[in-house]
């Protein structure tokens, strides 16, 4: 299996850790979620007023539930803002 395919892999079975049988993340979830698995790129959320505002960004169909499509947008932004931390090495011939 390629390192993708395995990140891949990753991700899935962290949004099932945190969703378990209901493949759906409750606010509550989405902040265990994210200051357990996500703390050295997102700040950890304290405050209430964060967790509204993110989970209402990414819930994109207003159930009041992050399924994974709305997940995976969260880890597309997150991977592409931090995009510029890890540049490219090169490895001479």
């Amino acid at each position: 299996m390629s390192d993708l395919e395995s990140s891949m892999i990753t991700v899935i079975r962290v949004f099932h850790k945190y969703t378990g049988h209901k493949c759906k993340l409750k606010k509550a979830e989405l902040k265990d979620l994210i200051n357990n698995e996500m703390h050295l790129f997102i700040k950890k959320i304290q405050d209430k007023e964060t967790l509204d505002e993110l989970f209402a960004d990414l819930d994109q169909n207003g159930d009041l539930e992050i399924d994974f499509q709305e997940f995976v947008a969260l880890i597309a932004m997150v991977t592409t803002a931090c995009h510029a931390l890890f540049p490219p090495h090169y490895h001479p011939d």
